[in-house]
């Protein structure tokens, strides 16, 4: 059994998939399992999936019901103690990225690892775009060191391919939420023992993805998911911290 699966789900994403995958195969640790879940690509993508098959430990490619319901196909397939998603146009940090979680894995036994997410803009082509900036430094969202669940109340905390979780605790994505992701991660924090936060950046975060392109679904989606953990009446005061910290931010940018 590897120690992690990562899982890439991908969509006619054929200006960005390379990437991610280059980022995974030229890793320097192997201990790890790598899925790739498609959709039924229409571009290129399937010549790009089987020109790296030796290097992907199992893939599919079929229709699906969504983002949401592929990463449920990708863990349902996963044999890894932790999983790791990493999507198309999402690259791990550099080559030691998975080298230098398995020395803490091996250390600790955490059942969540998380760290902070370097944001890169789209180039539109198969290279990492230029940096934005660290996603603690370029959003509102500041990334504590002990994090648990309780800290997810007024939004996601940590970037989803900065997350990685123990299998066992990993429940399926609600296929139906633009905000899913956020539902995940709470999930998998409230299930943890131990969550460790790490000291180097686990990712490259392609900004731009489906919460983005369909942003007012995506924030009435959250409202849901955050009523759900945290109740109505918290939930809205929180949203209207949320409007203020966003203003401040704004302000403090200008």
């Amino acid at each position: 059994m590897p120690t992690v699966s990562i899982i890439t789900i991908t969509y006619n994403a054929e200006r960005f998939l390379e990437r991610t995958i280059q980022s995974i195969v030229t890793q320097e640790a192997t201990d790890y399992e790598y899925i790739v879940v498609d959709g039924a690509s229409k571009d290129g993508t399937l010549p790009i999936i089987k020109r790296y098959e030796r290097s992907i430990t199992q893939w599919v490619s079929e229709p699906d019901k969504g983002l949401y319901d592929a990463m449920n196909k990708g863990l349902h397939r996963a044999t890894g103690e932790y999983v790791w998603f990493m999507n198309a146009g999402d690259e791990l940090y550099d080559a030691q990225t998975l080298a230098n979680l398995l020395a803490r894995i091996r250390i600790s036994q955490a059942d969540v690892y998380y760290s902070d997410a370097l944001f890169v803009r789209d180039n539109g082509g198969q290279h990492s775009g230029a940096a934005v900036g660290l996603r603690s430094e370029v959003t509102p969202h500041a990334l504590p060191k002990k994090l648990t669940w309780q800290d997810m109340s007024m939004g996601m905390k940590v970037c989803h391919q900065a997350f990685v979780a123990r299998r066992s605790i990993a429940p399926d994505y609600p296929a139906n939420n633009l905000s899913a992701d956020l539902d995940w991660e709470i999930n998998c924090l409230k299930a943890a023992q131990k969550i460790e936060f790490l000291p180097f950046v686990l990712c490259k975060y392609l900004v731009g993805g489906l919460s983005v392109q369909q942003h007012r679904q995506s924030l009435l989606d959250r409202f849901s998911v955050l009523v759900s953990h945290f109740g109505l009446f918290p939930t809205l005061l929180n949203h209207g911290r949320i409007v203020w910290r966003s203003l401040v931010y704004r302000a403090r940018q200008t």
